[in-house]
């Protein structure tokens, strides 16, 4: 196996084994960080469409995994 080959299984199973947590802060740092995995990969095999995608998932995913849940209002 092909250390590329691997790094794309590594992102793979990195973002699948994010929908095991229930916290969705934790949820969306693992899965920014399998895009990480993802964005090397796309660097590796030379394919922008993986590298922008994926820099868009990181970014959003970091950004909501850093706000704050809304505070529910009391009546």
């Amino acid at each position: 196996m092909q250390p590329t080959d691997l790094l794309g299984y590594v992102a793979t199973g990195t973002f699948a084994a994010s929908y095991f947590l229930k916290g969705p802060s934790a949820l969306r740092r693992l899965q920014a960080t399998a895009a990480i995995l993802w964005i090397a990969y796309g660097v590796l095999i030379q394919s922008m469409p993986v590298i922008v995608s994926n820099v868009l998932v990181a970014t959003v995913a970091l950004i909501s995994s850093l706000r704050r849940p809304p505070v529910a209002q009391q009546e």
